[in-house]
Formats: structure tokens, sequence, C-alpha cells
């Protein structure tokens, strides 16, 4: 197989797998005659989301912007703590423990308290796009710099280097890797926590929109705001592909396809 074959056979199998998805959906719907309201058919929801595609891009940038927010406050917070947390030992003792207890609470149960704090409206989203997207990118900075070779620490101590030196010159940059591969998974979590805050308690968003839909036994336009995540979803991650490919592309290596 060439290089050229190689990468079109690459670029059509997402869109190819995604279409037998959609086929076998719809021949489900069909032979199994599925009411409406449990399943509706792709080509039904694709009709819904034409139809509504304005009320639904009104709701998705609700959400969008919520998502980003929280998760660009989550990079930041993450990176600091994550540098912090990676370069000391004692912190790490001190900080993990509590990062792992934190992250094991439901999101869920985080948003009425939420609410009760700043009320109804963006800023629950935000924070719970914030909270859920944290802890991935801590975890990952930390363990880039944690995992420095202690020969490579060695030598460089030999040679003068101050700690703050190892870390500027030679650990960030080893984490970067961590950090983008973390940034993919937080992305999507971003979303699951934008749209979890709107569906317990927001009154704006896409989340709010199919809860609006459910309550009306509306399952089109429940599934079509479902499409409208999962569109989102992509574009975020592939934009978080794009930085990670023009920022850290020393770190790529060739792979072997047979």
């Amino acid at each position: 197989m060439t290089d050229r074959t190689r990468r079109i056979v690459t670029l059509a199998m997402p869109w190819l797998a995604m279409a037998v998805f959609l086929v076998v959906w719809e021949l489900a719907c069909i032979v199994f005659d599925l009411p409406e309201i449990i399943l509706p058919r792709p080509t039904k929801v694709f009709t819904v989301f034409v139809q509504r595609i304005d009320i639904l891009l009104a709701f998705c940038w609700d959400t969008l912007w919520t998502t980003v927010l929280g998760f660009a406050i989550a990079i930041a917070g993450g990176v600091v703590l994550g540098v912090l947390i990676g370069a000391s030992p004692l912190i790490y003792a001190g900080l993990y423990p509590l990062l792992i207890a934190f992250n094991a609470v439901p999101k869920v149960a985080i948003v009425p308290i939420l609410m009760i704090w700043v009320g109804v409206g963006a800023l629950p989203a935000v924070i719970t796009a914030g909270v859920i997207s944290f802890f991935p990118i801590v975890v990952n900075v930390a363990t880039g710099l944690a995992t420095i070779e202690p020969e490579m620490v060695d030598v460089l101590n030999s040679l003068g280097a101050s700690r703050l030196e190892i870390l500027r010159k030679v650990g960030i940059p080893r984490a970067m890797p961590y950090l983008f591969a973390s940034l993919k998974v937080a992305i999507t979590l971003a979303f699951i926590g934008s749209v979890i805050s709107e569906t317990v308690g927001g009154n704006r968003g896409i989340g709010f929109l199919m809860l609006s839909a459910g309550a009306r036994n509306d399952t089109p336009t429940t599934f079509a705001g479902l499409f409208a995540i999962a569109i989102m979803g992509v574009a975020m991650y592939a934009v978080c592909v794009l930085v990670e490919k023009r920022m850290t592309r020393w770190a790529f290596r060739g792979q072997l396809v047979s």
C-alpha cells in the first residue's frame, strides 16, 4: 500500500464507519418497527436537525462558549498545579490524595450546590465544565514531569544546571505530549460537564433544549441535540489535535502499518 493510498484510506475510514453505523441503525428501526418515541430513525433525526437548525445553533452556542471558557480555566489551573505536583515530591504526597478524593465525587452532585452558591445560568455550567476537565490535565502534566529519568537529572546536575533550569528546559517540554493527550480527553469531559449543568438546572444550552424536548416526548429533537453535542465535541477534539501537531511535532513518531 502506497503512502497516498494509506492517507486516503485513513481519511475515509471514520466516514465509512459512521455510514455503516447509521445504516445499521436505520435498518434496525425498520426491521424491529421501533416506535419513534423509543428510537427515531437517523433520517428522521437529520430532518429535524435541518428543520430546527436555527434553534439548535442558538442553544449550541450557549453550550460551546461555557464549555470553552470552563476548559480554558481548567487548562490554566491544571497546568500550574500539575507543574507544582510533578516538580515537588512533598506537594505530590500532600495534594494527590485530595485530588483523587475530589475526582471521585460525582460531578452531577455538585451542580445543585453550585446553583445555590452562584445561581441558575451560565456560571454553574462554566464551573462544572472546568471542574470535570481539571483532573486529567493535572495528572498528565504531573506524570510528564515526574517521569524524567534520574540519569538525565544527574547528568544535568553535573553540568551545573539548576533545578529551575531542568524544569524549564527538560521537564516542561517533556510534559507537553502528556498535556495534549490530556486535553483531547478533557475537552470531551468539559462538554459533559456543561450539558449536565444545563440539564440539572440550566435555562439555556443544548442540555436544556434536550430536557425540554424530552418532557414533550419529542425524541427526534433530543437525538438531534445529541448529534449537535457530538459534532461540537469532534470539532474541538480536532482543534486540540491540530495544536498538538504544531507544538509537539518533535514527539510524533512514524508508525509501522502492515
